[in-house]
């Protein structure tokens, strides 16, 4: 058995902490680059970097397979993707189009990869989410090294194939929201904390700092959830001395400040009139928009300018149900909870496992560094009474995969003491009990899959409990297998993501029933079109289908009267050309795996609030004439409206109100003022004005009272312009 000396005592239960590189001898030829790259370092066994390279490899065919699928994803922001492919103006401030009328409701980095993707290989489905793909490998990565840092190869292998394969983050890193940046920089703010309390050195801490300043400029303040645990553990865990210590952590401070602010401070600096509205905000005012719509609204519920907030009595709201139990319930669990129980367990034993070491012992502090930032997350989510999306949970894979390959790493090489085997064996069997409960959520999805899991998983806990007497073949087998039972659900979901298309503001991982929530999130009663079954005998998930099938409005729940019925007192829109449906088509030879339905459920008939508009071809060629003598083509209430219109036509389309249409720019005055300059040539009807609740009052259905009694009235197919340059008769 290995040895190292974690503190002043020789301990016995874990591999040795990563030795600096070894240098070569003199006269030892160099290794090529090549063979360094594929062997890695000569301490590792010969097995460990092309395993790695390996799971890299696969992560990346995963992740790209049927890409192009999902189309613009989230049409919002490719629309911001592509007018900053146009303009380094819209660029540089997140402007939804490329005349710079207004921004997105986020800061502007998450939007740069995509935007510098789309200047080189052109505006496309690939263009735009293949950096969200390759930041998906690399925070596969940064928790693959982590854990092989101190615990072993294995261990990190383990930890990243949790982390590709969480549903989740099979979906979010294959969409253009900001998640995807959010997840890696905190992975690798999470890393550097870990390599400081190593070696004391400030550059890490430093770095630490910068990847959440980077963080908050993709996701506003959700990348400072996991401060408090990062800054405590090396306040307390540190190497040096405290004086050090606290002196290390301002400095960390300092980089936060400055890589997060710097783009803050501009845009607070610039004249408002030579800069676009900032979106999502009431004020024009980038710091109310975060502490406000993006911040503690999203805490407490008070979001001025949003659709309403989460909880209402008994902790349940339009987001969703609140409470400890929030991640594993109906709505949540099936996107990230698969492994939680698990992981929880790990994360305890890993902490008692490492209670008398020293102070600064490294294996602990990657355990509270860890599993600090995934308690912490974890709680802010389950309470938060705002706007609350299924697809935010993947903030916790990174961490869940790093206790889960840390957690049972350390167990396997104690698996001698009765009390790491049963534990180690809990943790399995809980880890297939809630597989099975979720599962059986959608008892038509793959009916046979919830008792492999619940089987394999109790087959293996039993051998895990005599791991410490069987021999390492017995022992690894019944590893082996219980690994298996506990990725087998995750795994057949996320190939049901990755097989599907995602479209849409708020998509969800899955097969159908997976994620069933009102307003808040994922599905309601119908998908985005109807859908085809699965391929036959044990093929992949169907895709969606074109054509859905609006349903009819009626009042439900808490919810406003509109088209749709949502359950969980939803929110219902109105029904409009690209309403969603509900039917599911038979799959082509029975058996397979099945379709899923469509992200958004019930959400397109939202007036175009979250999923934008079918554009016909003769709307298309209505725009494009003379739109080279406009700074926009066309405006719209609601920014998915205009989205669609923009990507279709590739012009600028001013969104009027921003995402909700409850911002007040422009005002009827700066409206005005546009038409009569000739900026804008179409009004386009419909979309959303003043909010989910359709109010009569505010700028945007000011502005579209104005249009309709003063300009002409143009209907093309099924879509009704105002022609902005000629006065009605």
């Amino acid at each position: 058995m290995t040895t190292h000396q974690e503190d002043s005592r020789t301990t016995v239960w874990g591999p040795p902490p990563t030795a600096p590189p070894r240098a070569p001898e003199a006269g030892e030829p160099k290794q090529p680059a090549a063979r360094r790259l594929w062997r890695g370092r000569p301490e590792d066994p010969r097995w460990a970097r092309p395993a790695f390279l390996g799971l890299l490899a696969a992560t990346l065919l995963l992740y790209l397979c049927n890409l192009g699928a999902s189309g613009y994803a989230n049409s919002f922001y490719s629309a911001a993707v592509q007018a900053g492919s146009r303009s380094w103006k819209a660029f540089f401030f997140g402007s939804l189009d490329a005349g710079n009328a207004i921004t997105v409701d986020k800061p502007s980095a998450f939007l740069w990869p995509m935007e510098l993707s789309v200047r080189i290989f052109g505006l496309n489905s690939w263009a735009i989410l293949t950096p969200e793909v390759l930041m998906g490998v690399g925070a596969v990565a940064v928790v693959y090294a982590a854990v092989r840092r101190r615990f072993s190869p294995a261990a990190g292998l383990i930890a990243g194939a949790v982390l590709a394969l969480t549903p989740v983050a099979a979906l979010m890193f294959r969409f253009n929201n900001p998640d995807a940046m959010l997840a890696l920089l905190m992975a690798l703010a999470c890393y550097f904390v870990v390599r400081a309390v190593e070696d004391g050195r400030t550059r890490w801490l430093v770095w630490a700092g910068t990847a959440i300043g980077f963080a908050f400029l993709a996701k506003t303040l959700q990348a400072f959830l996991i401060l408090p645990p990062l800054a405590i553990v090396y306040a307390v865990c540190g190497p040096v001395r405290l004086r050090k210590r606290l002196g290390q952590l301002a400095l960390a401070t300092v980089a936060l400040v400055v890589s997060g602010g710097w783009w803050v401070a501009i845009v607070e600096l610039w004249p408002a009139s030579s800069r676009p509205y900032i979106g999502g905000s009431q004020n024009n005012s980038f710091l109310e928009l975060t502490f406000g719509y993006n911040g503690l609204g999203r805490i407490n519920g008070d979001e001025t300018g949003s659709v309403g907030g989460g909880g209402g009595a008994g902790g349940s709201g339009r987001w969703g149900a609140t409470g400890w139990d929030r991640m594993f319930n109906s709505e949540i669990g099936s996107q990230i909870s698969w492994l939680l129980p698990a992981a929880l367990i790990l994360l305890v034993a890993g902490l008692w496992a490492t209670r008398k070491l020293r102070r600064a012992s490294v294996t602990r502090a990657s355990f509270l560094v860890w599993g600090g930032s995934l308690v912490m997350t974890m709680a802010v989510f389950s309470y938060m009474a705002g706007i609350f999306h299924q697809y935010y949970t993947v903030a916790l894979a990174p961490y869940l995969a790093a206790v889960v390959g840390m957690g049972a790493g350390l167990l396997w090489d104690r698996r001698r003491e009765l009390w790491a085997s049963i534990t180690l064996a809990a943790s399995v069997v809980a880890a297939a009990a809630w597989g099975y409960a979720l599962l059986n959520r959608t008892s038509g999805y793959l009916p046979w899959l919830k008792w492999l899991v619940l089987i394999g998983g109790l087959a293996a806990a039993l051998g895990l409990v005599f791991a410490g007497r069987l021999s390492r073949r017995l022992a690894l087998g019944a590893a082996a297998v219980g690994l298996v039972a506990a990725l087998a659900g995750p795994t057949a979901y996320t190939l049901s993501t990755v097989d599907s298309a995602h479209t849409g503001s708020i998509p969800t991982a899955g097969p159908a029933g997976a994620s069933v929530m009102g307003f808040g999130g994922g599905r309601g009663p119908g998908g985005t079109g109807g859908m085809r079954g699965g391929f036959g005998g044990g093929g992949m998930p169907g895709r969606q289908g074109q054509n859905g099938q609006g349903q009819q409005g009626q009042q439900n729940g808490n919810g406003f009267p509109g088209g749709g019925t949502f359950p969980g007192g939803g929110m219902p829109g109105q029904n409009q050309q690209n309403g969603n449906g509900n039917t599911q088509g038979q799959g082509r030879n029975g058996g397979g795996f099945p379709g899923r339905m469509g992200d958004g459920g019930g959400m397109g008939g939202a007036g175009g609030l979250l999923n934008g508009a079918n554009v016909s071809a003769e709307a298309k060629k209505l725009l494009e004439q003379d739109a080279s003598d406009y700074t926009w083509v066309a405006a719209s209430i609601g920014s998915q409206n205009a989205a669609s219109y923009q990507l279709t036509t590739g012009d600028p389309v001013m969104a009027i109100g921003g995402f909700n249409g409850t911002d007040p720019s422009p005002t009827l005055a700066q409206f005005k003022k546009y038409v009569a300059e000739g900026k804008i040539h179409y009004f386009i009807a419909g979309g959303r004005m003043g909010g989910m609740g359709g109010s009569s009052s505010g700028t945007a259905s000011q502005i579209s009272s104005w249009v309709q009694s003063t300009f002409k009235k143009v209907t093309v197919g099924s879509a009704t312009f105002y022609d902005l340059t000629r006065k009605a008769s």
